[in-house]
């Protein structure tokens, strides 16, 4: 039976605590690739072809489905609770020379650095990580929102842990810069960070959300902020889907 692997305490700043190894001699990279959105057409060329020439890919079974028709090897799937056994097969097949690819969703730069960590954890002594970049949501709700990236305060709250630093640059920020915001499911949607926003001071700006970017489906509510914040009822009670991105223009 395969152990489990351990992983670091902080994933995310165990990825973020050093630059890529630069890669020597014959040595395999593991790839950890940003899939994009989900929908194939926005999946870079060499996402692709680090998913085709590996011969295990391992990665959510959410993100795994999206490029299943890229994977010509070996199809490894965890979700949370079996994250570190899935992890230790992976580690197990490149300890015997598998070349290995780990997808994320979106750009693994924009929230992906936990499973980054967790990955490069697994495959620590093994095989440096090296991240291709991906297409976000976020990358487009600011196509969309018409906010170009050096104007704008992009904040996830999609993740665990204290956010309340996260809320304060937001607060800091709104009306003199546009905002990027992955709200976090559900407690921290649209409507109560609107709330939160107006109860800082923040001017009633214009609002845009965006939901499930690229896919049949997408649409945008344009909205304001006092807008938002009216539609408020409960923590637990939001118009919107967790595929969600939050924008808001100066």
């Amino acid at each position: 039976m395969t152990d489990e692997v351990s992983f670091p305490d902080e994933p995310a700043e165990y990825a973020a605590g050093a630059p890529e190894t630069e890669v020597r001699g014959d040595t395999e990279p593991v790839y950890a690739v940003g899939i994009g959105p989900g929908n194939p057409e926005y999946l870079t060329r060499r996402g692709v072809r680090a998913i085709r020439e590996a011969d295990v890919v391992v990665g959510f079974e959410t993100v795994v489905e999206f490029v299943r028709e890229e994977i010509t090897g070996e199809a490894l799937t965890c979700g949370y609770r079996d994250e570190p056994e899935v992890l230790a097969t992976f580690r197990e097949r490149v300890a015997d020379g598998a070349s290995g690819t780990a997808v994320l969703m979106g750009d693994p730069n924009h929230s992906g650095y936990q499973f980054v960590g967790k990955v490069e954890s697994a495959v620590e002594g093994l095989a440096p990580v090296e991240v291709v970049p991906g297409i976000s949501s976020l990358q487009v709700a600011a196509s969309r929102a018409r906010t170009p990236m050096e104007e704008t305060t992009f904040v996830t709250l999609h993740k665990s842990g204290p956010i309340e630093a996260d809320l304060r640059r937001l607060e800091r920020d709104v009306g003199d810069r546009h905002l990027l915001v992955l709200p976090r499911p559900y407690d921290w949607m649209p409507e109560r960070i609107a709330h939160r926003l107006l109860e800082a001071g923040a001017p009633d700006c214009e609002a845009l959300v965006f939901e499930r970017l690229t896919h049949a489906e997408e649409s945008v509510t344009k909205t304001s902020l006092s807008a938002l914040a009216d539609d408020i009822d409960s923590k637990d009670e939001t118009a919107f889907s967790d595929l969600s991105v939050l924008a808001v223009r100066r």
